[in-house]
Order: structure tokens, then C-alpha cells, then sequence
């Protein structure tokens, strides 16, 4: 994953003012390879329908992924005879390639691109930027799985593709409903943003881009599309869907070892109004507290199976002593990276020294309960037990937190700011007198 160029804040979102004359608001791009036979109609039909219906001043750019056909040569006639067209040639193949070179170029604040089958029927296109002209959005994409899309295609596609959504969803827990879909938009200043950290040149690419996306706050609208498969496309779909996993487990493990810095794409504070200051909340607080839920659930599972396994060859005291020992290492290294945002090795030692006296405490509740549940019957079956401790475990799941927040991973204290140095007063000249001298 590229992580050598700082990718900067995202923009506010904000309602794209009227373009100057001349200044196209929407840029479609139409990547191609090969595709003499149905460029030219497909472009001479999505100029027609956005001449039609679009109320913005727009532009298509063909980008031709080194064709070996007549493409060039059908994409200089269509720029040639139709003013909002113009051609992009590249010397290597990729779609990825196509799409970062042709957006991260144009001047146009809203990017789009679609396949050049036109699948997708155009009637979806100006709700699919306009939540990017108003600023409601900063992603956009078409969906074939949402339950309003009409679609028409092979089975042998449909389980492909829902396949394909759901490892996403089980591997990179995306959210989005369709990656694959040739039909999507992205705001230019957001593009700006993203693109560095988008390594794929190929079919990968804006599924990378919508996992990225999604990882760093942005805001995707998906749009209902009625679609209909091209029996007649090019793509070879085992080569594609494999090196997709590929891009999948790449962009897992980066994900996984923190390589990415999508903490620096942070929105500028107060943009969305869940973000207005409120007094006496610290900042933060409602997403470590969902974030340490989280942690908290798969420790106390993860405590009960090792409790349970320690059972068979352990007394109570020592199984209960060794699980959340083992839970203990495992809740705070979870919780100093998930919820607390703490990356890096520094302060690793400290930090576990910490929560293994934020251990000891829970060991005193929960050696505690069983020392009481002992004290009240000779011989506890296991059920009363695990009940038990589980009650205890909730008791110092709260009180985790609070130490967690207040003292093994506080928030830092912004520096005070420093005296400014008295500087004497500028002379300022006299306007009469300069005035006077100018004439």
C-alpha cells in the first residue's frame, strides 16, 4: 500500500457553487480497451441523454487503455464532432490506471466513470451526482443488489458478484452493497485526498477506493440502477475475480497492521452536526465506549473459553487466574489499538504494565466472587459459576473503562500556548503625506 505521501485532511462537505461558463461541473469518464464497435454509439447516446436531462455543464473523456484496434481513431472523430467530448490516450493497460489519470487531471468537481456498454440504464446518472453537487455525499456509486434494482443477467454473474459482496463484507466489513458495479462518482476534492493511497491499476481499484473511503468517514450514497448484463463483454472474469481476492487480502493486512494513515483524513471538526460541541462530553467518548464494548464482548468470550478449558486441569482460583491473565494481554493490545487510536510501538510496555494492574483489579472481583460463591456452597456446579463470574466480569468491564480512559490512555492535554513576545507598535505612514508625495 502507498504510505510515503501524507494524503491530507478531507474537504468540508459544501454545495458546489455555480460553475463559470464553460467550466464543466461533471466529468464522465469512459475507460476503454479495444472498443471500435460500441464507442462510438455509447458515447453519441450518453451525449444525447445528458444534452437532454443534465442541467449542468458536463464533459466526457474516453480514456483508451492502449487499443490495439480502430478506438483511437473513433475516439478523435467522436471529440472532433461532438464539443463536450475530448480523448485520452495511455500507452498501458487498467482501467485503475485509466481513471486515476484521466481524475487526477481534470478540473471538473464532480467525477464519474461508466462502462462503455452502458449497462446501466442513464436515468440513474443525475441521481447518482447530484448528492455530490449538494454536498450531501462525497461517494457515490450504482447498486445492482439494493432490493428496488432491476437486473437481468446470468446466474453464473449473480453468484459471482453477490459472492464477491460478501467476502468483502465478511473480510473488509464493508458496508457498501456493490463494489463492481460500473457505475460511480467521486467529488474532485475528495479524489484529491484518496487516490495517493490507491495502489490497484485494474478491476480492484474502485473497490479499494470505496474500502478506503468508507475506513476514513466518507459519506457513500448508493443509487437503485436497472442494469442489464452485455453478453458480449470482454472481461474474463476468473482472471478478474482472482486478482480481486488478491487486492482483498492486501488491503486487509494493511488494514490489519495499521500501514494506512486514514487517521490524518480526519473531516474538519463541526462539519456533521452530530459533531457540535456539548458540554460536559469529553470528545470522542460515544465511539471508545462502542469501541470498548466491542473489545470488552469478544474478551469475555474469549475469557469464558479459556476459563473452561483451564476447568479440566486447573481448580477454579488457578483457571480463573490464567484465563483473564491470557484476556488481559489481549483486551488492552485490542482496546489501545481499536478504541483508544494508539499507534506504534511506543508506549507498548507501559501500557500493558498498566493494564496488568487494571488486571489485578478484575482478578480481585472475580477471585472474589468465586471465594463467595464457595463460602455459600460446597460444591457449585459449572453453570452457577460462569454466571457468576460473568456478573463480576460486567463489574470490572466498567470499571476497565474508566481506568483505560482516565489513566492508561488518557487524552493528551493540548499544549498551553506560549506568551507572543511584545513586538513594538509598526510605523504606519502617514496616508496624507503619502499622498502627496505620490502626486
Amino acid at each position: 500500500m502507498r504510505t510515503d505521501s501524507s494524503p491530507g485532511s478531507l474537504p468540508a462537505r459544501e454545495h458546489l457553487p455555480a460553475a463559470a461558463a464553460g467550466t464543466p461541473v461533471l466529468d464522465v469518464v469512459v475507460p476503454v480497451y479495444n472498443e471500435e464497435r460500441d464507442l462510438g454509439p455509447c458515447v453519441r447516446r450518453l451525449h444525447e441523454h445528458l444534452t437532454r436531462t443534465f442541467p449542468y455543464a458536463f464533459r466526457i473523456t474516453v480514456a483508451d487503455n492502449a487499443s490495439t484496434d480502430g478506438t483511437p481513431h473513433v475516439a478523435a472523430r467522436l471529440a472532433a464532432d461532438l464539443g463536450a467530448v475530448r480523448s485520452v490516450r495511455l500507452e498501458q493497460k487498467g482501467r485503475g490506471r485509466a481513471l486515476r489519470t484521466v481524475w487526477s487531471a481534470s478540473d471538473a468537481p464532480v467525477l464519474a466513470y461508466m462502462d462503455v456498454d452502458l449497462s446501466t440504464d442513464l436515468n440513474a446518472l443525475l441521481p447518482l451526482v447530484a448528492p455530490l453537487i449538494s454536498g450531501h455525499s462525497d461517494l457515490a456509486i450504482g447498486s445492482r443488489l439494493a432490493r428496488s434494482s432491476r437486473v437481468v443477467r446470468g446466474a453464473k454473474r449473480e453468484f459471482i458478484s453477490r459472492t464477491y459482496n460478501l467476502i468483502l463484507r465478511g473480510s473488509l466489513q464493508a458496508r457498501f452493497s456493490d463494489a463492481q458495479c460500473g457505475f460511480k462518482a467521486i467529488r474532485r476534492d475528495v479524489a484529491q485526498v484518496l487516490l495517493p493511497l490507491v495502489e490497484d491499476t485494474g478491476w480492484f481499484f474502485d473497490t479499494e477506493m470505496l474500502v478506503l473511503a468508507e475506513r476514513a468517514g466518507c459519506r457513500i450514497h448508493e443509487v437503485p440502477v436497472d442494469w442489464v448484463d452485455d453478453p458480449d463483454s470482454t472481461v474474463h472474469i476468473v482472471r478478474t475475480a482472482t486478482e480481486d481476492l488478491k487486492g482483498v487480502w492486501r488491503v486487509g493486512k494493511a488494514l490489519a497492521t495499521g500501514s494506512l494513515p486514514l487517521d490524518r483524513l480526519a473531516r474538519p471538526f463541526g462539519d456533521d452536526p452530530r459533531d457540535r460541541d456539548l458540554t460536559g462530553v469529553p470528545q470522542g467518548l460515544a465511539r471508545q465506549l462502542v469501541g470498548f464494548c466491542v473489545v470488552g464482548a469478544l474478551s469475555t468470550l474469549f475469557y469464558l473459553l479459556l476459563y473452561s478449558g483451564f476447568r479440566h486441569f486447573a481448580g477454579s482460583q488457578l483457571a480463573n487466574a490464567l484465563a483473564l491473565l491470557v484476556s488481559a494481554v489481549a483486551n488492552t493490545a485490542a482496546n489501545r489499538r481499536l478504541t483508544f487510536g494508539v499507534r506504534g510501538r511506543g508506549g507498548a510496555v507501559r501500557h500493558q504494565a498498566q493494564g496488568l494492574v487494571v488486571f489485578g483489579i478484575g482478578l480481585v472481583l472475580t477471585s472474589g466472587s468465586l471465594a463467595a460463591l464457595s463460602a455459600a456452597t460446597t460444591d457449585p456446579d459449572h453453570s452457577t459459576e460462569l454466571a457468576v463470574l460473568i456478573a463480576a466480569n460486567l463489574a470490572a468491564t466498567v470499571l476497565r473503562f474508566l481506568l483505560f480512559r482516565a489513566w492508561v490512555f488518557p487524552d493528551p492535554q493540548p499544549a498551553a500556548p506560549s506568551p507572543e513576545p511584545h513586538l513594538p507598535e509598526p510605523h504606519l505612514p502617514d496616508p496624507q503625506r503619502t499622498w502627496s508625495d505620490a502626486r
